[in-house]
């Protein structure tokens, strides 16, 4: 089939290189000049394990491509996707200008039926919005779809090409045989294509991510009660874990959420339901826990060393808001530095791929170390934000030699209690008693 895709972000990017992969002769349009001109030369602008064999593979083959050119991106596509930012606004809403822009373009260069598929996450009524402004100006027949997608960063690429399901929102015979055939190659182990109405699929999405978003912070509301009752939340975890009704995944206490999807789907959500009249408490509460749970260890760090950390460095562990992706979007790792350089510590970081989107945003004002271990050079303590896989298994020798204590503040549970008593380690974590083994600081 021939495929468009409007918008090269996260979404569209992999959504344009996957449907490339099972032999469809994708073009991908952007007004990004020069984010095009990357793409064209092989350059991703984004990090996401694996894309970048299925990227390279299709683009030298010739079937994935790109151009700024919205008339000749779409010409002779079966099938065009919307894959366009929706950022929130003041009012917690998603923005649809974007995606209404495009709607409006496509209507009078549209040459042949083709099926309209919104894949951006959008509210309730969008597709509606959307078939109206390309409606204005249509002179061809078209059917707009809503067909969210459920990537998770880091596994975007395998979630792609084998979903544990595709929902697809419309009420066109027509649209549904088109899409049927266009999702069959990723579906030939019989997972679910689901079909409903559009505004049930658009709703579906933001059910998901906020219910995930709920799971999370309800562990996190777990972890902080344990704290006080003496109880341990990685027992409790495993212990609920295993209840088929539960499930183990998203159970892991931590400082919250963020990244490109929960915050900004959960406010969206609860924006519809203001609209309808609905007071969400759940929602409300979901996001009032997160935002307090993102700073979780900084009373620690003040209780250990005072509210006036003037003269201390403290190494911070992880940028991006998860493993496995670059994406710093609604970060933790964002409040903790900057509350640290607010009460006058020397800040200095690593992540494995997410140093240069902090540099951007955070400028000089805080140290880029070359190494996980070069962050801990003199440092006071350590406060792990990111549970990148290599932060799990260090070297404790040579941190114990860079590090003026053996202070961690953990907000990720990377570590065993016991494996930081034996190492005679201070140590703080999440919904887990602390361990605060005295030890002699460096002269």
């Amino acid at each position: 089939m021939k495929l468009a895709v409007v918008g090269t972000g996260y979404v569209g990017l992999v959504t344009g290189t996957c449907f490339a992969e099972t032999g469809n002769q994708v073009t991908c349009v952007d007004i990004d000049v020069r984010k095009v001109e990357k793409l064209n030369n092989g350059i991703i602008p984004i990090y996401e394990p694996g894309l970048d064999i299925l990227f390279n593979r299709n683009v030298e083959q010739g079937r994935l491509t790109f151009t700024t050119d919205l008339e000749e991106g779409i010409k002779g596509a079966e099938v065009i996707f919307l894959a366009l930012p929706t950022p929130p606004g003041e009012d917690g809403s998603a923005d649809l200008k974007y995606i209404l822009k495009v709607a409006s373009d496509l209507g009078p260069i549209l040459s042949q039926y083709a099926v309209i598929v919104d894949k951006s996450t959008v509210p309730v009524g969008t597709a509606e919005k959307v078939h109206a402004h390309i409606a204005d100006n249509a002179k061809v027949d078209f059917d707009v779809v809503s067909n969210p997608e459920f990537l998770r960063e880091g596994v975007a690429v395998e979630d792609f090409m084998k979903p544990d399901r595709v929902v697809i929102g419309t009420k066109s015979e027509r649209a549904k045989t088109v899409m049927n055939r266009l999702y069959a190659p990723l579906v030939r182990q019989g997972n679910p294509v689901i079909f409903m109405d559009e505004r049930s699929a658009e709703m579906t999405k933001y059910a998901a991510n906020a219910f995930l978003a709920t799971k999370i912070t309800f562990m996190n509301e777990i972890a902080n009660l344990c704290e006080r009752a003496g109880a341990n939340v990685d027992d409790i975890r495993r212990g609920i874990g295993t209840d088929s009704r539960i499930g183990k995944r998203f159970l892991f206490a931590g400082i919250g959420y963020g990244g490109s999807c929960f915050p900004k789907d959960v406010q969206a959500l609860a924006k519809t339901a203001k609209d309808f009249d609905y007071d969400f408490k759940v929602l409300k509460s979901v996001m009032e826990v997160n935002d307090k749970q993102k700073v979780k260890m900084l009373p620690y760090v003040m209780n250990h060393f005072g509210s006036d950390l003037t003269g201390k460095t403290i190494a911070v562990w992880g940028l991006a808001f998860k493993p496995y992706t670059d994406d710093i979007r609604e970060a933790p790792a964002l409040d903790n530095i900057r509350a640290l350089l607010e009460a006058g510590a020397k800040v200095t970081v690593y992540d494995p791929e997410a140093m240069e989107n902090v540099r951007n945003i955070m400028g000089n004002s805080i140290v880029y170390a070359h190494t996980q271990y070069a962050a801990l050079d003199d440092a006071d303590a350590l406060m792990i934000v990111t549970e990148w896989p290599l932060f799990r298994t260090p070297d404790f020798d040579k941190m114990n030699l860079l590090m003026k204590n053996r202070v961690i503040f953990d907000g990720r549970n990377v570590y065993e209690l016991d494996q930081m008593r034996e190492m005679n380690y201070t140590y703080y974590s999440v919904g887990r008693e602390a361990v605060t083994t005295p030890v002699e600081q460096k002269a």
